[in-house]
């Protein structure tokens, strides 16, 4: 017999391979370590005297340790940007890239934390025995609805800030480029018939979010069509969905929903037809935020709306979690908040949407590097704290 040739390997010659050699993260030292009175006093014996302290009122470790300023950026890998569940070492370049994320805009120092497991009782479990390590705990890359029920619990278990960015980030920067979109076509926030594609973790977060903004029609669509109470077998968090959304009692597929609808919100990383698009409302506004490739492509959906936006940064007006989750903890954190409110994501999504004075088709949403967008959102954020 004929040895079969081994298969080859990844090609790892590219310029994104050479970003990412050696890591993008690495521990720095605040204090200097120069001769012995200095390691007298930052380890043995002086690093007793803060133990005790801490030990007799724990609320010290805020002021003498990197606990306040220190988020864990959590996964089990299970479902990674577009990739799908890919496990949690082949995860581990998206957390370092949001630790980065979260130093450069936010100045919070994070460590990422892949977690061998995809059940849901073993990740409550481990990441609240971690938990006291850090400041705020941010899940990322968790398959839905497991993120639902890990997020709840955790919320319920611990005194510090707990976010599933996939979610809320998302629902955060979604609801401020409507508010201003919204002003772009002049219409009110209130009045917009939004459909939304997917009932995964983002959908569900926008959906609870644009309603909680004052928006009454919205509609979610996921493979089988319009989230209803007839449909079969819904999952617990589509249940919910039903009996909350879709007022004027749709049925059908994506198409019943988009005719007549003023906003598509794409989180499905599915397909929308063009001719769809051209059935909704005049001057209707298009967020197709699959990446990298979106639900429409958005030179053709400009065709038909008046607004359009992805996740995309090599088109205008990109809908990004950055906007949002650093200035976002950064608040959590200077304030000692013990957990993120929807009253702090409202005040986020608003402070963001003020930072463009004037809003045009082509400007929704400030740009991610807008120095002022992580210290807008700080402020508002302590300030509901």
């Amino acid at each position: 017999m004929t040895a079969l040739a081994p298969s080859p390997g990844p090609d790892t010659s590219g310029p994104v391979f050479h970003a990412h050699e050696g890591g993008k993260l690495e521990s720095v030292p605040t204090k200097p370590l120069n001769n012995r009175d200095d390691l007298s006093l930052l380890y043995t014996p002086g690093v007793a005297d803060v133990c005790r302290a801490i030990a007799q009122d724990p609320s010290l470790a805020h002021r003498y340790t990197t606990r306040k300023n220190t988020v864990a950026v959590v996964t089990d890998g299970s479902a990674v940007l577009g990739l799908g569940n890919i496990g949690p070492v082949a995860a581990l370049p998206v957390m370092e890239g949001k630790a980065v994320l979260f130093k450069q805009f936010g100045g919070v120092d994070s460590v990422p934390v892949c977690l061998e497991t995809g059940d849901v009782d073993e990740l409550v479990e481990a990441i609240a025995r971690i938990a006291p390590t850090y400041g705020g705990i941010n899940l990322e890359d968790i398959s839905a609805p497991r993120c639902f029920e890990i997020e709840r619990r955790l919320q319920q278990r611990l005194d510090i800030p707990v976010f599933h960015d996939d979610q809320h980030g998302t629902a955060i920067v979604v609801l401020a480029a409507l508010m201003n979109a919204a002003k772009v076509v002049d219409r009110a926030l209130e009045g917009l018939r939004v459909v939304i594609s997917g009932a995964g973790a983002a959908g569900v977060a926008i959906a609870a979010l644009l309603r909680r903004s004052g928006v009454h029609d919205v509609v979610v669509c996921d493979s089988r069509g319009i989230i209803e109470p007839g449909q079969e077998q819904l999952a617990d968090h589509k249940r919910r969905l039903a009996a909350t959304t879709n007022p004027r009692g749709l049925r059908g597929g994506i198409g019943d929903a988009l005719r007549g609808a003023d906003v598509f919100v794409g989180v499905s990383g599915g397909t929308v037809a063009e001719e769809l698009i051209a059935t909704m409302a005049p001057e209707s506004i298009v967020l197709a935020l699959a990446n990298p490739d979106p639900e429409v492509h958005p030179d053709v959906a400009a065709r038909h709306a008046a607004v359009v936006a992805t996740g995309r940064s090599d088109f205008p007006n990109q809908i990004n979690n950055v906007l949002a989750f650093p200035g976002l903890f950064r608040g959590a954190l200077d304030s000692g908040a013990a957990a993120i409110t929807e009253t702090m994501k409202m005040a986020a999504a608003t402070a963001i949407a003020r930072l463009v004075e004037h809003p045009t088709a082509q400007e929704i949403v400030p740009s991610v590097f807008d120095p002022r967008v992580a210290p807008a959102v700080a402020r508002a954020v302590a300030d509901r704290a």
